[in-house]
């Protein structure tokens, strides 16, 4: 059961993910890359990518913080604070090259906090072999939209596709990770309802 120090914790956890910048444990994959020379409208567009992703990476802090939260088995909750670890890198790497861009973070980020909080919350509660099977199926979708992103971002810029491809292959691993411990496999329905409201999101945080 989780403890007073546990939400005492957790309350911190989130006040730093959307009201300070973000820790990384790891220097961007960007970071010895020139940057790219690109027109207004293409330095827009893949700012505004990224502050996708960046939403995506406020999301996945509060999934595996409401998830950790109501892991049963220690084991589980260690590997899922210690893959929120990594998504703090990414979201410390989308920070830094949405600033370089001249964009802007999405005003929208306390909303799907609250929201994939309780989300990660009532998946713990469901019992751990469902939580994974929701981090799995998660960090699956996740990695497909970090590939269409690729697909997107012109390819003179280096920086921004150096940071995808490194957040996609940790993405790929989170997914592996969940497997291994056991995670059960959602019913298409919930998969297809999952990727609608995720669709939903990246639309919105696009212009927002």
């Amino acid at each position: 059961m989780p403890t007073l120090d546990d939400f005492i914790l957790g309350f911190d956890r989130a006040l730093r993910t959307l009201a300070a910048p973000a820790r990384e444990s790891r220097p961007s994959p960007a970071r010895a890359i020139p940057d790219a020379a690109l027109s207004p409208a293409e330095k827009d567009h893949v700012a505004r990518l990224m502050r996708i992703n960046h939403s995506g990476e406020v999301c996945a802090q509060a999934l595996y913080q409401g998830q950790a939260l109501t892991a049963r088995i220690p084991a589980n909750r260690e590997a899922l604070q210690g893959a929120a670890q990594e998504e703090e890198d990414h979201l410390a790497w989308c920070e830094e090259r949405i600033a370089e861009l001249g964009g802007r973070v999405s005003f929208l980020n306390p909303l799907w906090y609250a929201g994939s909080f309780a989300l990660g919350v009532l998946a713990g509660v469901a019992g751990d072999r469902w939580n994974l099977a929701f981090l799995k199926e998660t960090e699956r979708q996740v990695e497909g939209h970090l590939a269409h992103h690729l697909d997107q971002i012109p390819a003179a810029d280096a920086r921004t596709r150096a940071v995808i491809a490194q957040m996609k292959t940790d993405e790929a691993g989170h997914a592996e990770l969940a497997q291994s411990l056991g995670a059960a496999e959602f019913p298409p329905p919930i998969k297809w309802a999952m990727a609608l409201s995720s669709k939903v999101m990246t639309r919105t945080v696009y212009w927002v």
